[in-house]
């Protein structure tokens, strides 16, 4: 029994410990992890815990390997993380998120000013020790991540995961806390504010209608469908025409209307109203019930040579005398415009004869099992040029380091990746196992390096003033952009919520926000900040580091 005892005895450096060590806290952490307080889990967090513990008890790992383990753990979930949020980045500033985007950077500057007073005024606390109280009571772990990078020295990564777990677990708490203060002092009733929130959506929501219409304006009679297109200067899809005959055919550009005719639209909700008063009136028709030879299929886009596509390239009714009606791409539907660009994973709703389909269909790939691999040469050249930019001094001695370079690179990637032929779709369960492997690799590294001396540090005085601290930077911002937001603004309980959720990059808060609500309002407004919050808290915590270490 002596090997099993020298396996999982404390202090041995050889490789076979340290991967029992690592595999122990992991497995520990997330077991832990699943456990529900009051219906919040504090989820992966746990592993920097479990990990602390270890280190408390002795259990070390040789210095070059816990450094490159931890630093590889992060650069996997930060460009994982830039993967995800990079698609929402820059539509995140679009009109509907601007407000909100503006709130939530105004948090982060609040936490930011927070720190600056309580480092300047009370003068005792180090910044390391600050900056990871911040990123504790804000739970953004990317931000201590990039602010231990920026640090460097071991003596810093350890005072900031200390802070970082002194602080996280009442970071989770004044958040939640604060939504039931705002929701007490503006007297707001739930129900009432799912009402609204669904109300506002049915009148704003954009997804496709399909409509069916008899011609019967003379004065369209005999014109083409790309006459038509003209004179509505709208976007529309005729996918299926019926003449008086009663045969169906799949319309194209050339193809004229006459009254009489009966056609499949699909169009933009705002434009129905300007299609009926030019075209005809609406009629109730189920076309599946009508003999013909006109089939609609899905198809996905996996052939690689086509991400970033027009979709009018493919030339669909020349080549295949087919009509795509929709696009759907993660779950949304969009009208089949010429100009869309197609990427890796889209699902192409076509019409037309079945043998025209299966050719495009072959062309396109249209293969589940295709979309199964992950692409792994994007992964690491993203990871190239994001180690690179990362080492760049961009100013005043400043560097995106590790989290901040593959941070950037990997957003540019989401979205401009199709210029240079890259394929980014990445399927859900991939993003999610590299995101959660280099989390759980890193904190794991992070809690075992800090362990040491952690119990010391925290409980007492200074320990918990820093929890004390990490509340103040947590609840007071949360206050005033709270109250912001619902006495001069007037928005929805239910998206401050997830504002607040997303500009603390929060989940367990989230997933409190849509239990008690029932209504993915919150999910909506947390995806919304959530990007540009990322960003920016990556860059305020190391930017604190870099200027007043």
């Amino acid at each position: 029994m002596d090997w099993l005892i020298d396996l999982l005895a404390p202090g041995h450096l050889e490789l076979a410990n340290t991967l029992v060590l690592y595999s122990f806290v992991i497995a520990v952490g997330l077991f832990l992890g699943k456990m529900k307080i009051g219906g919040i889990s504090l989820g992966v967090t746990f592993v920097l815990f479990v990990g602390i513990v270890m280190g408390h008890f002795g259990y070390v790992v040789d210095p070059n390997v816990l450094k490159f383990v931890r630093e590889f753990g992060l650069i996997l979930f930060i460009f994982a993380i830039g993967i995800q949020v990079g698609p929402g980045f820059f539509s995140s500033f679009k009109k509907g998120g601007i407000l909100l985007n503006g709130l939530a950077v105004l948090a982060i500057l609040l936490n930011v000013v927070i720190v600056l007073a309580i480092f300047y005024i009370e003068g005792e606390t180090p910044i390391t020790a600050l900056v990871g109280v911040m990123s504790g009571a804000v739970t953004n772990t990317p931000g201590l991540a990039a602010a231990q990078q920026a640090a460097g020295t071991t003596e810093a990564i350890n005072i900031m995961s200390m802070g970082y777990a002194a602080a996280y677990p009442l970071g989770v708490i004044g958040i939640i806390l604060s939504m039931l203060l705002i929701k007490a002092i503006f007297r707001i009733n739930t129900e009432d504010e799912i009402r609204a929130i669904e109300d506002e959506i049915e009148q704003s929501q954009q997804k496709p209608l399909i409509l069916s219409y008899e011609v019967t304006n003379e004065l369209i009679n005999g014109k083409s469908l790309f006459e038509l297109h003209q004179v509505l200067d709208t976007d529309f899809v005729i996918s299926r025409l019926m003449g008086p005959d009663g045969n169906v055919v799949i319309p194209t550009s050339k193809t004229q209307l006459h009254v009489g005719d009966k056609i499949l639209v699909v169009l933009n909700p705002s434009d129905a109203v300007r299609f009926t008063s030019v075209v005809g009136h609406q009629i109730e028709m189920e076309w599946d019930d009508v003999k013909n030879h006109v089939y609609s299929r899905r198809i996905v886009v996996t052939q690689t040579k086509y991400n970033g596509t027009p979709l009018g390239a493919l030339r669909l009714h020349t080549a295949y005398q087919l009509n795509c009606t929709r696009v759907n791409r993660s779950g949304v539907d969009l009208l089949a415009s010429p100009g869309l660009r197609l990427q890796v994973g889209d699902r192409l709703v076509v019409v037309g004869d079945l043998n025209d389909i299966e050719r495009l269909s072959t062309r396109l790939g249209n293969s589940m099992k295709r979309l199964n691999h992950p692409n792994l040469i994007t992964i690491f050249v993203g990871i190239l040029f994001g180690i690179l930019v990362g080492s760049i001094n961009v100013g005043f001695g400043m560097k995106l380091g590790l989290a901040g370079g593959p941070l950037v690179v990997a957003i540019l990637l989401s979205r401009f990746g199709y210029k240079f032929k890259l394929v980014t779709y990445t399927s859900s369960s991939a993003s999610l196992l590299m995101r959660e492997l280099g989390i759980c690799l890193f904190l794991a590294s992070v809690g075992i390096s800090s362990g040491r001396g952690f119990a010391d540090t925290v409980f007492n005085s200074t320990g918990m003033m820093w929890v004390f601290w990490g509340f103040l930077i947590t609840f007071i911002p949360l206050m005033i952009v709270g109250c912001i937001a619902r006495g001069v603004y007037k928005i929805n309980y239910l998206t401050i919520m997830g504002l607040v959720s997303g500009g603390y990059t929060d989940p367990p808060a989230l997933a409190y926000a849509n239990n008690s609500t029932g209504s993915d309002a919150p999910a909506v407004a947390y995806s919304t900040v959530y990007p540009l919050t990322m960003f920016l808290r990556v860059v305020a915590a190391q930017a604190l580091v870099l200027c007043l270490l």
